[in-house]
């Protein structure tokens, strides 16, 4: 029984799915303590190693001071980020991660009936939103696991506020260069906000472009959304950012959750941006593990669209309800997507070998 009175699409919609942890999934398979403890999540697009030790020690100074607020704008880690990226601070807009930036450009944009248009399927969140703010989802399919750009600028309507790019693509790796990218924008109308939702920039090694730089300035209505989650393996921390047109970003800050990029976010955040060229050895080493579990998994026939993120995508189709489960049954966690295929996290060399050989045992 429901208590009180939800609102009508918050009591219809499903909620979010984070990728299940190994406990989950011994509890749920009857693991034993052996198969546990060999076990690997390669299910929530985390960076498998810790922030580096800069970022930890800066973050472990800050410990002491919780006591405090932080600053509720982020002040001093806005202007790191305008200084880093080129740009003027009353562009840049921090947030809980890119998926609360998100959230908030839902929230300040999108009236009940709007329409939000986007590839399908994609991050998991944009649904949510659309629920929470009572819009009308326009799902695009992909066409070869990749962003139909034709197929989205003729959805969009005189209805829609929206337009929700996920480059690399979430779940399936694949990414767009800047120049097919403005091509959707100069066919979408000004009124219409179109947000490249870029959580996974920093796993990209192909020369994509930079939207900031080549669509931003000559389109105000384009918005930018990154992540420390990831790359810089800050995911329990929650520090997104956004670069975007200043009279957006004014907009966004007004439904911000008071405090909602915590102290010691911002702390690690300002470290890690000071510690960059470290992280990138990182960056490094899991697009080389990456570009690894990709040519292995083509090489025993497996299908793998390009990867562009730290993480690679088997559209497995209707025979993904019988290998997801076969993984976790052999201590490997995985994202499925039913019926559609599995998403499978770039771990440490260990967790993807493991990954390979339960996956060759299974085939």
């Amino acid at each position: 029984m429901t208590v009180g009175r939800p609102r009508a699409s918050v009591a219809a919609m499903a909620s979010y799915r984070p990728g299940k942890s190994v406990a989950m999934a011994a509890d749920e398979h009857g693991l034993d303590s052996t198969d546990e403890a060999q076990a690997v999540k390669l299910s929530s697009n985390e960076n498998p190693y810790p922030p580096v030790a800069s970022v930890v020690k800066a973050v472990a100074a800050a410990v002491g001071e919780v006591n405090r607020y932080g600053d509720h704008g982020a002040a001093e880690l806005r202007h790191a980020l305008a200084g880093w990226l080129g740009v003027d601070v009353g562009r840049v807009v921090t947030g809980c991660g890119s998926v609360g930036l998100l959230q908030q450009l839902f929230l300040a944009y999108v009236d009940p009936g709007d329409e939000v248009v986007y590839p399908w399927p994609s991050f998991e969140a944009y649904p949510v939103d659309v629920a929470i703010t009572a819009a009308t989802e326009v799902a695009v399919p992909l066409a070869g696991h990749t962003a139909d750009l034709d197929a989205l600028a003729e959805a969009v309507t005189r209805r829609t506020k929206l337009v929700v790019l996920a480059n690399p693509n979430n779940p399936t790796g694949t990414a767009l260069h800047v120049d097919r990218i403005r091509s959707l924008v100069e066919r979408v109308p000004d009124d219409v906000l179109v947000v490249v939702d870029e959580a996974y920039r920093e796993f990209v090694t192909a020369d994509l472009g930079d939207p900031i730089a080549a669509l931003v300035p000559d389109h105000p209505n384009v918005v930018v959304l990154r992540t420390f989650s990831k790359a810089y393996g800050l995911a329990a921390l929650r520090t997104g950012y956004g670069v975007a047109d200043p009279s957006v970003a004014e907009q966004i800050d007004k439904v911000l959750i008071p405090f909602a990029v915590n102290h010691l976010a911002q702390v690690g955040s300002l470290a890690a941006i000071a510690a960059r060229d470290e992280v990138q050895v990182v960056i490094d080493r899991l697009t080389s593990e990456r570009d690894r579990v990709a040519v292995a998994l083509r090489d025993a026939g497996w299908e793998v669209p390009d990867a562009h993120a730290n993480f690679v995508w088997l559209p497995l189709g209707e025979r993904t309800d019988e290998v997801f489960p076969a993984l976790e049954r052999r201590g490997v966690v995985v994202r499925p997507f039913p019926g559609v295929g599995i998403r499978v996290t770039i771990g440490t060399p260990a967790e993807n070998d493991r990954f390979l050989e339960v996956l060759a045992d299974l085939d």
